[in-house]
């Protein structure tokens, strides 16, 4: 295929992380339990997510405060402050949570180093993504490192034009197909897909992706079937 770059999302592909956010939103929805129903907490924390997508981005900082904002449109701006803190709290100890690496991403890794370029392409607070990089112990792989506003095509040729490559030159591995497949391929790209366990809401599609440059595979490990 003539590649020279291998990218790799970070979250719930190099290591866990939709499951601690998941654990989060219970602890909320358990906070503000005497406003609402479990359901409908959820429902609202969804759609102020969203709406502040494009003030405040990916991340947890984002999330801590679409969870208070929440927390105020639920009870009709009546919480205490206690419930603030209890909030931030929250945030905290998502910021705190320990790295997991997923099966099988540092023996990829580590077969692919020295192959081709290799680099992060990833969403999310910059801050964070960088420490999480950090203490994962992988970041001596990597060439670069791109914590991205949003995976839009736009972002993903802006990417190429500073890795100075060709579209069909890049290969993207990551767990969502709304942001790590549909976007490389349509700007002739390859794009591997690895499921993972549970997906947030707004990184689901609904159909099935088709094209010639598409791969999916269980595990991490297999891609080194197709790159090796």
């Amino acid at each position: 295929m003539n590649l020279k770059v291998i990218a790799f999302d970070a979250d719930d592909t190099l290591f866990v992380n939709e499951p601690y956010f998941q654990e989060t939103e219970q602890k909320f929805c358990g906070l503000m339990s005497d406003y609402l129903s479990h359901q409908g907490i959820s429902q609202e924390l969804f759609r102020v997510e969203i709406d502040n997508l494009k003030i405040y981005g990916y991340g947890i900082k984002a999330y801590i405060l679409s969870m208070i904002e929440a927390a105020m449109k639920i009870s009709n701006n009546t919480i205490p402050v206690e419930v603030v803190e209890k909030i931030i709290i929250y945030g905290k100890e998502l910021l705190d949570k320990p790295i997991e690496l997923l099966d099988g991403v540092e023996e990829t890794l580590d077969a692919l180093h020295g192959k081709y370029k290799l680099v992060v392409a990833t969403k999310g607070d910059l801050l964070d993504q960088r420490r999480k990089l950090h203490d994962s112990g992988l970041g001596h792989y990597f060439h670069h490192i791109e914590v991205m506003a949003d995976k839009q095509e736009k972002d993903y040729s802006d990417l190429l034009k500073r890795l100075e490559i060709q579209p069909k030159e890049f290969f993207m591995i990551g767990n969502s197909l709304k942001s790590d497949v549909l976007p490389v391929l349509a700007i002739g790209g390859h794009a591997v897909h690895i499921p993972f366990h549970t997906t947030w809401a707004h990184e689901k599609i609904d159909y099935k992706v088709e094209h010639h440059n598409f791969y999916t595979f269980e595990k991490m490990i297999d891609v080194l079937k197709k790159l090796q």
